[in-house]
């Protein structure tokens, strides 16, 4: 199972005749390349060219799917990372769903893909990622005219689950031989058959198909991921019961369901039987039909894969008998078999040859069995010699891909690399029989020699994965000097790119994580690093969660490590690399001097945090938690809270300090774009930035002193990858519709040796780069311009203990960078906050005194203005107990149907308060269906919100919110009051 994503957005449900929409590459946004709204200036959108970082591979292929029509058509499925057609002049796959965005980023999940025989043209996905609440939207089925190019899509009245157990059977999806029109659709979780009868148009449900699978990995499964039920998984055509432009008589279709695991229809689809005779007690994972004879061929498995599935047979149907025969290799009955079998195709050139694999054989290694005789007898791709050895009818050559070795040197009989695991996907090219392709739970493998099989010749196996990136990628930095790139991934651990356009050689080792959490360098000395991961304690019970490199990255070694560490968390190194923060998954954050040989508990930080260095002062060291940030000033030993409020108090919080600039971090989080110039004591909120994902640095624009800044962030209603050359002013669009990765942002990081050239990360579409920065706009070398005189700051919101400042903003021939804020106090100034706009909260001023602020600006070339004219006033007394508070109700996303709303509470009253209550009518009959950071009721239209456990307690001026999604029928007003009481 791969990481989950989570969002809160919601699809609308539709009745059982579902009709389809246009997405050709701008449907998951609200609003035209570069067209942003009025709150933050932006720069018209670039036009980049995007390309894979080079691994190749690196995840599960469940589905290769070839055109039986034409030629060197070919396409490949994945469970998180989309779809590919493959280029067979560069031998390469070309992906297809990169223009699917934010919003639907499930679409990424491919459960099914079909390729049309009578239309090559045309092609179908069957897309969406998760079937329980990790994916809100809707299953959709696209359909593209010009094999991928441009989409359109039917969202569908149920969910689809391409990352969900039992994802390697199929095909689901699959398209009438005769009559194109017609396309069937296996659906999960009990929603039986569906069909469309106008190319994919629109779709409805079977009525007469008679069940829709029983089976479960585990039906009690809290998660509602084990519990899903891959209902039905396949449906295949007897072309010869029917001619051309006439559907297809005879269907027969796979449920997952271990009693009766075969259907079929004699009359179009309009009746369905349980085939009569058919084998139990297992699934049928593959169903193919061989037109030339008659026969009906399954591969079965005693569990819905694709990681395990330890018993299962073969068998064959004569459709025009009615006989089953069992073929198994080795059957079920036999000790022998500790598989299930999958990976079932035909060679139509020679339809008695047919091959199987085994579903999952994890020991010694995948098997693979070919049969020239309509499965009378079989070969294997390996046979037992004097144990351990094993004999081979192949060669491999992973030259292109060395990594697929992991880095490792087992015992025989086990081997680096291995043929492969889950290897539901195999398939014989129908046009040529030495050609053959099978999916792996890394790569695509194949060969273009299989007949040597027969011969006693031995053929060769290759990597057939270039282009297809397909890793889940967690971290990435890119230091001043040495490789451009170091990459922590899920599943595979991570590598150091020397070169951007060639595979690495090996992933890290020495340890070896399963998935890298974490990496980071010491900005001023990068060739040292560090990194924290994932693997089962079990296996390795000596090796460390964290390691360490002294020559950027191209050997490691490990440290010690504290008690009770399972999961690598976050880890930070020194700016000069003396020292260390860690914060490992569940363990207390820890640091130490030097590398890991001994680790102390740091204090004033709580479990869980997440953990980042300043990049200038080696001993100071940040964390965030639930909406608190905090700064060490002694190398990560005693932490202590800022007195900054408003950060993002839920969702995946990410924050960066800035290379060169002490105390300077910028956070991303749901709530916006954060930015500190106080080593986060206080954070100016940057305005139009609506919601952000993440964050990172770059090699400033020429005449600029700040390091370029890259975002994901939704700005104007739009969530792209920004870049902007004058922190947060103004900002460029750096993506387009056709590449918006729906799935990523988890990792970002611009290159400092290369202006414009920003790497970001996917969760299933690897790393992808592009070197952006022509259409920025640049100040002069010999700017010496200074900023206009600011107006005179206006004091409003004045309590006991603070105020709001506002004043009329600078203007510059360049553009103002910030402004800084000052308190006069006798001979020396105080600044007080460095906010990027035209105004500053101030906090914890003294009840019933006189203070006097001005503000000077700033320019991104470090030009100053003159001091603004000064503003004093007086707070007002202070010294009472009681408490008030105001709640701010507003909707942050609305569509048919449904929408988020969020409310903002804050203490208005002059001492801090323990607990809040917010309530409002709807006026519209509203419901909420979920709803976060505070406990709800709702009576009719009267809803309460009280807070949650951690929220509750307010100093005065602070403020915190709770969100929530909701339906909505006619009309979606906002309540007319909204009251709350704070105690």
């Amino acid at each position: 199972m791969r990481r989950r994503l989570v969002s809160v957005l919601a699809a609308s449900v539709l009745t059982c005749a579902v009709a389809g929409t246009a997405v050709t590459g701008a449907a998951a946004q609200t609003a035209p390349a570069g067209a942003l709204s009025a709150a933050a200036t932006v720069v018209a959108a670039e036009t980049n060219e995007w390309k894979n970082v080079r691994i190749d591979g690196g995840g599960f292929v469940p589905g290769i799917i070839f055109n039986q029509k034409e030629k060197n058509l070919i396409y490949a499925r994945t469970d998180i990372g989309g779809a590919y057609r493959w280029e067979q002049s560069s031998r390469t796959w070309v992906p297809l769903l990169d223009w699917v965005g934010w919003d639907k980023w499930g679409y990424n999940g491919v459960v099914s893909l079909a390729a049309d025989p009578v239309e090559t043209n045309r092609v179908y996905v069957a897309a969406g990622m998760y079937t329980n609440d990790w994916d809100p939207n809707k299953g959709a089925i696209l359909r593209s005219a010009d094999k991928g190019k441009t989409w359109q899509a039917t969202e569908l009245p149920f969910k689809l689950g391409g990352n969900m157990p039992g994802r390697g059977m199929g095909e689901r999806l699959v398209v009438d031989p005769n009559d194109n029109r017609v396309i069937y659709l296996g659906a999960p979780d009990g929603n039986g058959l569906w069909r469309s009868t106008d190319k994919g148009v629109t779709w409805a449900k079977v009525a007469s198909f008679p069940n829709p699978g029983n089976y479960a990995a585990d039906p009690d499964d809290p998660n509602g991921y084990l519990s899903h039920r891959p209902g039905v998984v396949w449906v295949t055509f007897d072309p010869t019961s029917a001619t051309a432009g006439k559907t297809t008589q005879k269907i027969y279709v796979g449920v997952a369901d271990k009693e009766n695991t075969v259907y079929g229809s004699s009359d179009g689809g309009a009746t369905w039987t349980r085939v009569a005779g058919q084998p139990t007690g297992h699934i049928a994972h593959k169903g193919v039909f061989d037109h030339t004879s008659g026969t009906l061929y399954i591969a079965t498995s005693d569990t819905g894969g694709p990681y395990d599935g330890a018993k299962g047979d073969v068998w064959k149907l004569d459709t025009r008998t009615g006989a089953w025969t069992r073929i198994s290799p080795i059957p079920s009955s036999s000790a022998d078999d500790y598989f299930g079998y999958s990976g079932l195709t035909i060679d139509r050139q020679n339809p008695n040859t047919i091959m199987v694999a085994t579903q999952v054989s994890w020991w010694p290694d995948a098997i693979f069995f070919r049969s020239t005789d309509a499965g009378a007898t079989w070969t294997r791709i390996w046979d037992w010699g004097a144990y351990p050895e094993r004999t081979k009818r192949y060669t491999m050559d992973i030259s292109s891909a060395p990594w697929l070795t992991f880095g490792v040197n087992p015992q025989p009989p086990e081997e680096a690399p291995k043929l492969g695991w889950m290897n539901e996907s195999v398939e014989i090219d129908p046009f040529d029989s030495n050609r053959m392709m099978y999916g792996t739970g890394a790569t695509i493998y194949g060969t273009e020699d299989l007949k040597k099989w027969d011969t006693g010749g031995k053929f060769t196996i290759k990597p057939m994965v270039e282009g297809l990136e397909e890793t889940a990628v967690l971290d990435l930095i890119s230091p001043p000097s040495g490789a451009p790139l170091v990459s922590a991934l899920g599943d595979i651990g991570g590598f150091r790119h020397t070169d951007l356009t060639k595979v690495p050689p090996m992933m890290f080792t020495s340890p070896t994580f399963t998935s890298t959490t974490s990496l980071d360098y010491a900005e001023t000395s990068p060739n040292i690093m560090v990194r924290a991961g994932n693997f089962t304690d079990a296996d390795r019970p000596g090796d460390s969660h964290v390691a360490f490199s002294t020559d950027g990255g191209a050997n490691w070694f490990q440290g010690t490590e504290p008690g009770g560490i399972n999961e690598g968390g976050t880890v930070a190194a020194a700016a000069d690399g003396s020292r260390f923060v860690w914060a490992p998954k569940g363990v207390a954050v820890h640091h130490t001097v030097g590398y890991g040989n001994g680790w102390t508990a740091s204090t004033g930080i709580p479990t869980g945090a997440v953990v980042e260095s300043d990049r200038v002062n080696a001993k100071r060291f940040y964390g965030f938690s639930a909406g608190r940030f905090y700064t060490s000033n002694d190398g990560g030993a005693t932490f202590a809270a800022s007195a900054a409020t408003g950060l993002p108090a839920e969702g995946n919080v990410k924050f960066k300090a800035v290379p060169g600039r002490e105390g300077h971090v910028w956070l991303a989080g749901e709530t916006g774009l954060f930015r500190s110039t106080d080593g986060g004591a206080s954070f100016t909120k940057l305005s139009g930035v609506t919601s952000a994902v993440n964050v990172g640095f770059g090699k400033a624009a020429e005449g600029r002193n700040h390091p370029a800044l890259y975002a994901v962030a939704t700005i104007g209603g739009v969530t792209s990858v920004f870049r902007s050359d004058d922190t947060g002013a103004t900002w460029v669009r750096v993506n387009d519709d056709q590449h918006q990765y729906g799935n990523m942002g988890e990792a970002l990081t611009g290159d400092p040796r290369i202006y414009g050239r920003v790497y970001l990360g996917t969760n299933g579409r690897g790393i992808v780069y592009a070197d952006t920065g022509d259409g920025g706009t640049t100040p002069p070398d010999d700017d010496t311009t200074d900023p206009s005189k600011p107006g005179r700051p206006a004091a409003s919101a004045i309590t006991s203990t603070g105020a709001t400042l506002t004043w009329t903003a600078s203007t510059d021939n360049v553009g103002v960078e910030g402004y800084d804020v000052y308190r006069e106090a006798g001979a020396t100034d105080v600044k007080v906050g460095s906010p990027s706009s035209a105004s500053f909260a101030l906090t914890g001023l003294t009840a019933d005194t006189s203070y006097t602020y001005y503000v000077v600006a700033r320019d991104a070339a470090g030009n100053t203005s003159a001091a603004s004219d000064p503003v004093t006033f007086k707070t007002t007394t202070g010294g009472s107990t009681e408490g008030g508070c105001t709640a701010a109700y507003k909707v942050a996303n609305s569509w048919p149907g449904g929408f988020q709303g969020e409310v903002t509470v804050k203490n208005t009253g002059t001492a801090a308060i323990t607990g809040w209550t917010v309530k409002w009518t709807f006026p519209d009959g509203q419901k909420i269906t979920q709803l976060w950071s505070g406990v709800h009721t709702q009576t009719g239209a009267d809803v309460t919100v009280g807070n949650a456990g951690w929220n509750g307690n307010l100093n005065a001026g602070a403020s915190t919110s709770f969100g929530f999604g909701g339906s909505w029928a006619g009309a979606n007003g906002v309540p007319a009051a909204v009251t709350c009481t704070a105690g």
